[in-house]
């Protein structure tokens, strides 16, 4: 080969090669109108513009608050056209929920076109559009809408940093699967919409979440009702809104501190001190990642002193290890320099929800189960503990599953220095028999780490009833309880509702007159009266509960339905019967509830391990004083009234932030004397502002 030759060679290769990389094109096609398929492919996107245009301002109604308010200023769409040619919008920024709202109904109507394309291969094309508000209905008066419709860079086309977009808060919390906190007063606002007859609501099992609730009561006209026309940041932010607010396109975030203040005196304290205090700092941290997947976690620190007659049982159930007291409700408690209780709480979980079916939750917190003021199956009364629960929903049905990981601090179960773990799994059936007619079924478990067993995957069984398997894995292998509950609604203003707990059900001992120590059930009635006599937002509510002697408790004493020294169900344990009055009553941001409680109880007197008569969950069945003649009341007599008025206000709808006034008066008579329940009479009255995120039960 001749050098000229090669050399023409390498000059040819050179140039084509040069030619190649200055092949330059665009083999991006936008997508096409109708309209536009006999346009030329450069004047595609001019056609895209003003077509999409012309069917918008056709089509879009234009909100009469934003023509009373003269407004003027620019509707901001993200919207994409689909693969199929479908058009979908991805986001909306505008002041107005009306005018989101408008957009959003105008895009639903659009047609299906063709799509855009690549290499003449189908693709996706996002946009972003300003639309002026107010326009012109004139389809001439396109260019009022200044650049129309502008592609988005792909991602490939930007920094993966550059393509994290956030867009304006918009509460998504009222359609998550987040639990909203269970504060009686809270619950009582929405408690009639969920209660009318033909709802096919399943109202027992508590705490809510938010999508639930939201199909029968409409958190952000409620909520957003009450918000006062603040402009400043600050304004916004303590009567209105969250305190730090994040959102991205399928991600959102909320930041805020909580506090619960109280500051009070009582009339009568044996511990020579009456001011009292609570002093609680928290932060709440909740968002989602998807549409399926919530999240919740808040932190507490805490320290305070109470009325001497929850101080006294607070320290009456200290665990051991030398901690002082178990604030009750809350947890182990700590002495502080002061010599007054320091006690840290977190409580968080993940809520996912796979489907219209299912939902699962995990975390550390509280559960209930009831229509009532008290649950005798389960209630919040106890400190927080790890929780699994399975809720399935399907026809009329509600099926829900709980495993629960438990303590029992006492000194006589501790073993090399650590707090015995005791598991409980319980299953709850709710059936809307009729529109009227609810019924539920329980079935409740607990066992210990026996024999290093660990979590019993025996109980892992989701199928109701457990019986059979505590008989299969021993006499000793678990102690079970059953229950029913019921609700009926009368119409939508009233309604009733009844549970039963049997701890073990014997016949002969039940229907016999001889009062036997082995008929051991409880009962709850109760009512509930919403806009009472015609007055709007008046709630009243009558309640009964009786627990005989011994319910709740087992020969095997790790084996009793308590958790951190408090019972699982009724605060006042068992040995009791009370009756409750309640009346709450709301207008616009001001709250306020009276309540009433009688009871007639029998305390143990003196060391429950020489005769034991059944008030505490924590005795011995062993060592009853006999086998028949069993009444309530037996052992240390008492009769306990406590009236409580609380009057408030609610500061910021979004965080829960209520001010308030309390003033509880409480009578207690004994017939002996009991270190911890003394006679007294006292007057408890509280000031203070909490974020109202739980239920403070100090009925004792």
């Amino acid at each position: 080969m001749s050098f000229k030759t090669f050399a023409a060679g390498i000059a040819f290769f050179l140039v084509s090669a040069l030619q190649a990389q200055l092949i330059t094109g665009n083999f991006e096609q936008y997508p096409t109108f109708e309209e536009c398929e006999e346009v030329a492919a450069v004047e595609l996107s001019a056609c895209f513009n003003e077509t999409l245009i012309n069917k918008i301002k056709a089509e879009f109604n234009m909100p009469q608050r934003v023509i009373d308010e003269q407004y003027q200023g620019d509707l901001v769409v993200l919207f994409e056209v689909t693969e199929e040619g479908k058009f979908e919008l991805l986001h909306v920024t505008g002041i107005y929920e009306e005018l989101r709202s408008e957009i959003t109904r105008v895009f639903t109507e659009l047609p299906q076109i063709k799509p855009a394309t690549y290499n003449a291969r189908p693709t996706y094309m996002q946009f972003n559009m300003p639309i002026p508000i107010p326009f012109s209905k004139d389809s001439s008066a396109v260019k009022e809408f200044k650049t129309g419709a502008v592609p988005v860079k792909k991602l490939e086309e930007q920094s993966e940093y550059d393509a994290i977009k956030t867009f304006p808060f918009e509460n998504r919390e009222y359609h998550s699967q987040l639990f909203i906190p269970f504060s009686h007063e809270t619950y009582s606002r929405f408690d009639q919409e969920l209660n009318r007859v033909g709802t096919n609501t399943h109202t027992a099992g508590k705490p809510f979440t938010y999508d639930n609730v939201n199909a029968y009561y409409d958190f952000k006209e409620a909520r957003e009702g009450l918000y006062k026309k603040k402009e400043s940041w600050f304004g916004r932010k303590l009567w209105n809104e969250h305190m730090v607010t994040l959102q991205g396109e399928d991600y959102w975030f909320t930041l805020d501190p909580a506090a619960d203040l109280q500051l009070g005196f009582e009339t009568d304290d044996n511990e020579d001190q009456s001011f009292t205090y609570n002093n609680t700092r928290a932060v709440i941290f909740q968002g989602g990642l998807g549409k399926n997947l919530n999240f919740y976690t808040v932190v507490y620190e805490s320290q305070g002193t109470f009325a001497g007659y929850f101080n006294r049982f607070a320290r009456s159930i200290r665990p051991d290890g030398g901690n002082p007291a178990i604030v009750p409700g809350r947890g182990v408690a700590a002495e502080s320099a002061s010599g007054d209780f320091d006690y840290p709480v977190a409580e968080g979980y993940l809520s996912y929800t796979p489907n219209k079916y299912f939902n699962f939750q995990f975390g550390h917190g509280k559960n209930f189960i009831g229509d009532g003021y008290r649950s005798l199956l389960l209630s919040d009364n106890a400190s927080p503990y790890p929780f699994f629960k399975l809720n399935t929903t399907f026809w009329k049905l509600k099926y829900t599953n709980t495993w629960m990981s438990l303590r029992d601090v006492r000194p006589e179960v501790v073993a090399d220095g650590s707090f015995k773990t005791k598991y409980m799994a319980n299953h709850y059936l709710s059936l809307n028999v009729t529109k009227r007619l609810n019924i539920g079924l329980f079935e409740n478990v607990i066992w210990t780490n026996d024999n290093d067993r660990g979590f019993d995957l025996n109980y892992l069984n989701p199928v109701i009833f457990y019986r059979a398997i505590e008989f299969s894995t021993g006499s000793r292998g678990g102690n079970a309880l059953i229950g029913l509950s019921g609700k009926y609604k009368f119409s939508d203003r009233f309604n009733a509702y009844a549970q039963v707990i049997i701890d073990e059900f014997s016949t002969g001992a039940v229907f016999s007159n001889t009062k036997s120590f082995q008929n051991k059930q409880g009962v709850q009635l109760g009512f509930k009266y919403y806009d009472a006599f015609n007055v709007d937002n008046l709630q009243l509510q009558l309640e009964f509960n009786q627990v005989r002697p011994y319910v709740y408790s087992n020969n095997e004493i790790e084996l009793n339905y308590g958790h951190n020294n408090q019972s699982m169900a009724h605060l006042w344990g068992a040995n009791f019967r009370e009756l409750i009055a309640i009346a709450r009553y709301r207008n616009d941001r001001w709250f306020g509830a009276a309540k009433i409680i009688y009871g007639e109880r029998g305390f143990e007197i003196g060391d429950i391990d020489q005769v034991y008569y059944g008030g505490s969950i924590y005795g011995n069945d062993e060592n009853i004083p006999s086998e028949l003649g069993i009444e309530i009341g037996q052992g240390n007599r008492a009769n306990t009234f406590l009236g409580n008025v609380e009057v408030g206000y609610l500061v910021n709808p979004s965080t829960n932030l209520k001010l308030y006034a309390s003033v509880l008066y409480r009578d207690h008579r004994i017939e002996q004397f009991d270190p911890v329940n003394l006679a007294e009479r006292t007057v408890w009255v509280n000031f203070g502002f909490r974020t109202d995120l739980f239920n403070w039960y100090f009925d004792y």
